[in-house]
């Protein structure tokens, strides 16, 4: 190999005599919140879960003060039946200042059962958006399913 064709090498190390030249790295670690998290998990989810018009996707919605249900037709993007505790007839039924609790979950399980079953869906495909299946999910999941929907 032609010594002028390595030419750019010289440049990229410093001229001193010591070989190989030492570099600082300054490593940080990669932090993420606890909602960029639970965003990754719903994509995966995403990936595998799927609403079709035989079997809508049941996804479910959770924050501090309200719970949210939707079932959804990914198929024609179609949302079908929903419930939401921000809804004035659910919102009356309970009077609950720190949050939905579980019994809050297991009514809205009850209620998005309901509407399914009259609108003619019984299978349903559930999405948990990325939450853990534990306390209000689960308890809404429950309560779905003992009121008729098929998971």
């Amino acid at each position: 190999m032609n010594t002028s064709s390595l030419s750019f090498l010289h440049s990229a190390f410093p001229t001193s005599s010591s070989f190989p030249p030492s570099f600082s790295f300054v490593v940080e670690a990669h932090s993420t919140t606890r909602r960029q998290d639970r965003t990754a998990r719903h994509t995966r989810i995403r990936k595998k879960v799927e609403g079709t018009p035989e079997r809508p996707r049941l996804s479910v919605f959770r924050s501090n003060k309200h719970l949210s249900v939707q079932v959804i037709d990914d198929t024609n993007m179609h949302t079908l039946a929903s419930v939401s505790t921000m809804q004035k007839a659910v919102f009356e039924e309970f009077n609950y200042t720190a949050g939905p609790t579980v019994e809050v979950a297991k009514r809205v399980g009850e209620i998005i059962a309901k509407s399914c079953l009259e609108k003619g869906i019984t299978k349903v495909a559930f999405d948990r958006g990325g939450y853990p299946y534990h306390g209000r999910v689960q308890a809404l999941a429950d309560a779905a399913r003992e009121h008729g929907l098929e998971f």
